[in-house]
């Protein structure tokens, strides 16, 4: 199935039948319109279900965003994951930066992992293990997340992609690289990959963010400011507010039509997603039309999935990065 859509990613997700890893107490207290309908627990970790309850007050843009800021915190404990274990932490520049590298002696290219906005390497877990025997593979944290120590350095696309890539020489991982983003790391992939086309064989965007789509910070209304604020770090707050700088950067370079793209697209079906943009998103039609062209060769894949598809989805994922592994070069 193709569909080019123009995906907002990021803060806009959807929050309906299934609000991963939120704590029931604090909902009730918010009085937001979800009620636990069962809780199960599995190898990624313990997952309620939420259906929707009927409220006399109005679901407001605060308690939009609360909804929303809900989803990303931890119920009890995480489980332990195979890439944590396996990750090491080494001291650059004077600073600790967590990484993991599976090394393949036969492979012919080098899988690059760039996670999203306040996401960690454990999410790629069982990607991991899908790709494992088929590339060398390289993942890490971020400076500012888990045990990656945060820097004084700006938190813009060039000078992550610029760190990246100093990290992947330092290591001695050469090209070609397949490079693997999700949501805000698929918008540092693209940069990369149209800085450094030469050392990229392709790409897989996995419910990626775009150039345009997000506003510039200054333009984001009051209670999506405050919450920034409230709620995030300052390593994720500073990334925020670089996303339309970074866009405009992807923008303004060459294209890379010659290359293997999948764009991984979640959709949900369910009747009772909703979607919540907090004003920070550009729906405007000259947006649109401008996502829609970015990369016309690309492949789309659409799944009802979630937007942490290599989470809840990794088989989705895995089989993307083979497919671009197996491509001919150009």
């Amino acid at each position: 199935m193709r569909e080019i859509l123009a995906q907002p990613s990021e803060c806009q997700r959807y929050i309906a039948c299934a609000l991963e890893n939120a704590p029931l107490l604090a909902i009730r207290r918010a009085r937001l319109p979800f009620a636990a309908s069962g809780m199960t627990a599995g190898q990624s970790g313990a997952r309620m279900r939420f259906s929707f309850i009927a409220h006399d007050n109005a679901m407001t843009p605060a308690r939009l965003f609360l909804a929303a800021t809900l989803c990303s915190l931890t119920l009890v404990a995480a489980p332990a994951h195979a890439a944590v274990e396996r990750a090491r932490t080494e001291t650059v520049d004077g600073h600790r930066l967590e990484s993991l590298v599976i090394r393949n002696p036969s492979a012919k290219a080098t899988v690059v992992f760039e996670n999203g906005s306040r996401a960690t390497i454990a999410g790629w877990d069982k990607v991991l293990d899908g790709i494992k025997d088929s590339a060398t593979v390289f993942a890490y944290n971020r400076p500012g997340y888990a045990n990656s120590e945060a820097v004084d350095t700006p938190r813009d696309g060039a000078t992550i992609v610029e760190q990246l890539r100093a990290t992947l020489k330092r290591k001695g991982l050469q090209p070609p690289y397949v490079l693997v983003g999700h949501s805000l790391g698929g918008l540092y992939m693209q940069l990369f990959a149209r800085r450094y086309p030469d050392e990229v064989k392709g790409l897989v965007l996995v419910d990626a963010l775009y150039p345009r789509v997000v506003k510039r910070p200054q333009d984001f209304p009051l209670y999506t400011r405050a919450g920034k604020w409230l709620f995030f770090s300052r390593t994720v707050r500073d990334e925020i507010d670089r996303i339309h700088e970074t866009g405009e950067m992807v923008a303004a370079l060459p294209r890379i039509d010659d290359k293997p793209i999948i764009r991984l697209i979640n959709k949900p079906v369910s009747s009772t997603a909703i979607a919540v943009d907090f004003g920070a998103f550009n729906f405007d039609d000259d947006t649109r039309t401008f996502v829609r062209g970015l990369y016309p060769k690309a492949k789309t894949v659409v799944a009802d999935a979630s937007h942490q598809m290599q989470v809840t989805h990794p088989e989705i994922v895995a089989a993307a990065i083979r497919e671009i592994l197996a491509a001919p070069a150009p």
